[in-house]
């Protein structure tokens, strides 16, 4: 059996904190010694200075009776005409300021998952989250295995002799050949030194790199691998029933070459609508990224109401849905769910709405070249293109029918005249 906790295991510790059984019942359940599942708890919770809904961090013990106004004088960047208790630079500037410590995270289970006031707790917490202790423990483990063995006093030392030579056409080889006992280290070494760049030299100034065979490595964690637990489709269905006055809105990549950038697309179903937003990499943070900029450009209002609820596909930028949905909020601004694995269909209406994307950018092109700019330009000409199902009216206006122009130009979208619509690739000629 091995000594290491699995991602499973890590998601039943996190289940057990959170109906707040003990050590000992939640061992039993993965297997394992009541001190394995104590000393995980203890080396990858983290610390987490949060607030409540509605109120930020604040760790004064004189908060809840506390009306002092105008702390900070004329030089206030977050004015309150209520209190100052409710702005997060209170504790900062406050001279009055005394903090508070809950103590109950000094005590078995060390943490806050399971406590009963969590929902409107404003002082500092303790947090277990699966996903963070599972990579900090991979991370742990990666960097006991392949850490680099000298100190930056002795790399300094082979640098100052290795450079100079290899800038001058000697060899690795050559250099290790002549000065075995000054070096210290093996010929190996020397290459993946280079190879991690921590010399002045690199390895385009080698006159020939020996190419070592790689070695195989395992499959990068993707982050949250729980996060479709209660978001798979069927679960969107139940969401859809019990709010059946929300309007879906559909989210996909769509991939130029292998490797390049990337857009991410956004299909508001009632409108056919679509936003789109190039991105240097399919990595689940552009994603992230993109819907912070969103929440920052509309408002917290705005956004709710233009993203009840987003579905998606299984795709890995889409792992993160906990980031997506709070943001940097304590506070819920959209639901995520992902579509069935090799069902498409589930979001058919955006995949038809990327035809019309093919053919300004046909498959196989790169979108390297590619800005935003010509991306929103793009939109503009697909957006005003009659559709027959909006009884010949174009997303634009439906969108706007819906939820105003001025917010589709918030959006950064603006209509194209019918008989000057080309969805062609020489529309983005230059």
């Amino acid at each position: 059996m091995s000594k290491f906790l699995t991602y499973e295991e890590r998601l039943v510790i996190a289940r057990g904190l959170k109906e707040s059984l003990s050590f000992g019942a939640i061992a039993e359940e993965i297997n394992k010694d009541r001190t394995t599942v104590a000393k995980e708890i203890k080396k990858h919770s983290y610390k987490k200075k949060s607030g409540r809904p509605g109120y930020p961090y604040n760790a004064c013990r004189h908060r809840e009776v506390c009306k002092r106004k105008s702390i900070c004088g004329s030089d206030c960047t977050h004015p309150s005409a209520y209190k100052c208790t409710i702005c997060p630079l209170c504790n900062n500037v406050c001279g009055q300021f005394e903090e508070e410590i809950c103590m109950s995270r000094f005590k078995p289970p060390y943490t806050c998952n399971g406590c009963s006031s969590l929902v409107k707790c404003t002082l500092e917490k303790v947090v277990y989250d699966p996903s963070d202790a599972h990579i900090m423990a991979e991370k742990t483990i990666s960097e006991a295995r392949s850490g680099i063995m000298s100190t930056e006093t002795e790399l300094a030392r082979i640098n100052k002799l290795i450079t100079p030579l290899i800038r001058n056409g000697h060899s690795v080889h050559q250099i290790y050949a002549s000065h075995i006992d000054e070096l210290m280290c093996s010929e190996k070494t020397l290459y993946n030194y280079i190879d991690a760049s921590l010399f002045d030299v690199r390895n385009i100034d080698l006159p020939r790199k020996v190419r070592y065979r790689l070695r195989h490595k395992k499959p990068e964690f993707k982050v949250d691998k729980g996060c479709r637990i209660g978001r798979n489709y069927q679960d969107f269905r139940k969401f859809m029933d019990d709010n059946p006055d929300v309007s879906p809105v559909q989210m996909d990549s769509l991939i130029g070459s292998r490797g390049g950038k990337v857009l991410l697309t956004i299909h508001f179903v009632q409108s056919s609508f679509m936003l789109s937003f190039l991105r240097e990499a399919n990595t689940s943070q552009s994603v992230i990224d993109i819907f912070s900029n969103l929440h920052r450009a509309l408002g917290r209002k705005e956004f709710c109401r233009l993203f009840p609820v987003i579905l998606t596909d299984n795709g890995s930028e889409f792992s993160n849905p906990k980031e997506i949905e709070f943001g940097s909020e304590a506070a819920r601004r959209t639901n995520v769910f992902y579509c069935d694995a090799a069902s498409p269909h589930q979001k058919g209406a955006l995949e038809v709405n990327h035809t019309l994307i093919r053919r300004v950018l046909p498959k196989g092109n790169s979108f390297d070249e590619l800005t935003q700019d010509d991306i929103s330009l793009m939109m503009d000409h697909i957006n005003s293109y009659k559709r027959k199902k909006l009884n010949d009216r174009t997303p634009y206006e439906a969108f706007s029918f819906y939820y105003g122009e001025e917010l589709a130009q918030k959006l950064g979208c603006s209509p194209v005249a019918a008989g000057n619509v080309i969805l062609k690739p020489r529309l983005l000629t230059k």
